[in-house]
C-alpha cells in the first residue's frame, strides 16, 4: 500500500519538524509515491453543454448540497482496461455511489448514480447539485432524466479543477491502494472496490485533499 508524506506527517505526529519540512527531507531521500501519468482518456466531452458551472465559491454547511462524479480507469494486472464511477457528497467526503465497467458507456454512471440515490434515500434532494465534467455519460438522456426526477440541479465544470474533490478520490483510491492489489478480472475489481468503498462508508475516513489526511471523521455522513 502506497501512503503520501502528508498522511505519513500526520500519523507520527513529529514535534521537532514542521509538516513541510518533514516532507521535504523525505522526498530528498527518496521516499515518495511514484504516479503514473494518465494516458487513459475516460471523458467524451461534448462541444456544447446547456449546464452551467454552479458550484463555484459555492460555501457548504450540510450534506446532500453538492455531489461531485467522475470517471477513472484502472489497469488489471492482465493488462486490461476497465472504469469506475464514483459520486461523493463533497460535504462529508462520503462514497454514495460506484460503478464498476468494461466501459464508458452511460450505463456505468446510471448505476452509480441510483446507487447514491439509494444511500440517501429518505433525505430531501431538492436543494442538491450534482457536478461532473461535459462527458458524454453525463449529459445522457437517462442519466439528466434520474437527476431532474430529484428536483438536483445539474452542474458541469470545463477543467478537472472544477471537478478536484472527487479527482482526488480517484487518484487516491487508485494509486495507493488498488495498484497494490493483485486484480487480473472484473470481478476482482467489483470485489476490491466495494471493500475499499465500504472501509470508507462505515469507518467515515476522509479521501484526504489540501491539508486533511486519513483518519476516523466526526462527520460521518
Amino acid at each position: 500500500m502506497g501512503c503520501g508524506l502528508e498522511k505519513i506527517c500526520h500519523t507520527l505526529e513529529p514535534g521537532f519538524i514542521g509538516r513541510d519540512r518533514f516532507i521535504a527531507e523525505m522526498m530528498k531521500r527518496g521516499y515518495r509515491v511514484r504516479k503514473k501519468k494518465n494516458y487513459v482518456r475516460t471523458t467524451r466531452p461534448v462541444k456544447i453543454s446547456h449546464w452551467p458551472n454552479c458550484i463555484t465559491g459555492m460555501l457548504l454547511w450540510d450534506i446532500n448540497m453538492v455531489w461531485q462524479s467522475d470517471i477513472t480507469y484502472f489497469l488489471s494486472s492482465n493488462r486490461k482496461f476497465y472504469y469506475i464511477t464514483f459520486i461523493i457528497d463533497v460535504y462529508s467526503k462520503r462514497i454514495i455511489g460506484y460503478s464498476v465497467s468494461e466501459n464508458l458507456l452511460a450505463e456505468s454512471n446510471i448505476n452509480a448514480v441510483q446507487m447514491a440515490i439509494k444511500t440517501r434515500k429518505g433525505d430531501d434532494l431538492h436543494w442538491l447539485i450534482h457536478h461532473s465534467d461535459k462527458g458524454s455519460q453525463y449529459v445522457s438522456k437517462r442519466y439528466t432524466g434520474i437527476l431532474s426526477s430529484t428536483g438536483a440541479v445539474i452542474s458541469m465544470g470545463g477543467k478537472a479543477q472544477d471537478n478536484a474533490y472527487v479527482e482526488r478520490l480517484n487518484g487516491t483510491l487508485k494509486n495507493e491502494y488498488l495498484k497494490y492489489w493483485d486484480i487480473d478480472d472484473l470481478q476482482s475489481l467489483k470485489k476490491a472496490v466495494k471493500k475499499q468503498s465500504i472501509i470508507i462508508i462505515t469507518k467515515g475516513y476522509i479521501i484526504h485533499w489540501a491539508n486533511a489526511a486519513r483518519w476516523p471523521s466526526k462527520n460521518n455522513c
